[in-house]
């Protein structure tokens, strides 16, 4: 037997390659939506699976360092200092908006590249940046196209049903503004102030035709919800939540046939891509019920970043500057990066915008309402 040093190299195993790390900021725990936070982890995890069964990053295996936000700025910004520190080559996800707020702006203190996931507020970072990309379509843009179909739908007098939060506040202004200017009524009905009944009371008194809930879920969104189905004079009044909230199990599960009929903004297309619907079919296994389009902005946000990492390197810097030459295949279109005006970061602009409901003949089925 050949017992030489360069035998006994020659048979040792090789390094294995070091991972390409992401860093992921999803809420996971409450007050955060736990159930938006499950959809939009299982879309990155499944699209880490398929990078690394294809052979990873030039031979180096994609990796998710996961970091639960439990919708708290503060615990963002601090696992944004942890990552960095851990060398994630760019950071993702988040679905709360003031959440990735906090996110976006320090990672762009730290030189981090960003892609938010699923965060909607146009004022993402206080000021233009290269460092921060958004797959979701900014609010403005997602909130004008629900007053569309509201206005189409026949509704001129709409109450808000708002709770304190820069998110619901950016809202409110949007419709107010949009609504506004084709000649309706916005009204505002200030959730720390009323109960359940006092705002049926207010929309009898107002007259409105229209009731969106900018609130939490469960609380206040689902006693309000029951007070108003119950209420005889508001029977012909619309429930709107174009935040989203009917579109996760929770909404079904609290609030059974009541929850039906309450359109919502989602981001998906009307037709998948051959990729979206494969993917379609491997989310639905692996959560065990339909994803939600959370759960696909998750599974984009790491083919884009995949796409970055194999045509441009690692590199924090060069990740930065190599936004506006994506050009890459999600599951729900073709997805490049633009400057889009009023926006500070990089956005893909032709993010798909839907409003849909639970039909009430079929709670399990959606509706789509309007595409905008």
């Amino acid at each position: 037997m050949n017992t030489s040093p360069s035998a006994s190299l020659s048979r040792s195993p090789s390094p294995s390659p070091s991972p390409v790390r992401i860093g992921a900021l999803v809420p996971l725990t409450p007050p955060g939506w736990v159930g938006a936070g499950r959809h939009l982890l299982a879309g990155l995890e499944l699209g880490v699976r398929e990078v690394n069964d294809g052979g990873g990053i030039g031979g180096r295996p994609l990796e998710l360092v996961v970091r639960d936000t439990a919708a708290d700025p503060q615990r963002a910004a601090a696992a944004v200092d942890e990552l960095a520190g851990l060398g994630v080559a760019a950071l993702a996800g988040e679905y709360h908006s003031v959440v990735a707020r906090a996110a976006a702006g320090r990672a762009d203190a730290l030189g981090l590249p960003y892609l938010c996931s699923s965060a909607v507020l146009d004022g993402l970072t206080g000021q233009p940046t290269d460092r921060v990309a958004r797959l979701s379509p900014p609010q403005s843009r997602g909130w004008r196209s629900y007053a569309d179909f509201l206005l189409g739908a026949g509704h001129s007098r709409i109450a808000v049903a708002v709770q304190p939060s820069v998110y619901w506040a950016a809202g409110t202004a949007i419709l107010r503004e949009y609504v506004a200017a084709r000649g309706g009524t916005l009204v505002e009905l200030d959730m720390t102030a009323l109960t359940p009944e006092k705002v049926c009371d207010a929309l009898v008194d107002q007259r409105a035709t229209a009731l969106l809930l900018l609130v939490g879920l469960p609380d206040p969104a689902v006693p309000v919800v029951r007070s108003v189905r119950r209420d005889p004079r508001l029977a012909e009044v619309l429930i709107g939540a174009p935040a989203g909230q009917p579109e996760l199990a929770e909404w079904a599960e609290l609030l059974g046939d009541d929850g039906c009929g309450v359109p919502f903004l989602r981001y998906l297309p009307e037709r998948f891509t051959p990729l979206g619907a494969r993917v379609e079919a491997a989310l639905r296994e692996q959560l065990g019920e339909a994803p939600s389009f959370v759960a696909f902005e998750g599974h984009d946000t790491i083919t884009v970043l995949a796409d970055l990492f194999c045509s441009h390197g690692t590199d924090r810097a060069r990740v930065a500057e190599s936004w506006p030459r994506v050009a890459v295949d999600g599951t729900r279109g073709r997805i490049r990066f633009s400057r889009v005006p009023g926006i500070n970061v990089w956005q893909w602009a032709s993010a798909p915008v839907q409003v849909v409901d639970r039909d009430p003949a079929e709670p399990d089925r959606f509706r789509v309402l309007h595409a905008g």
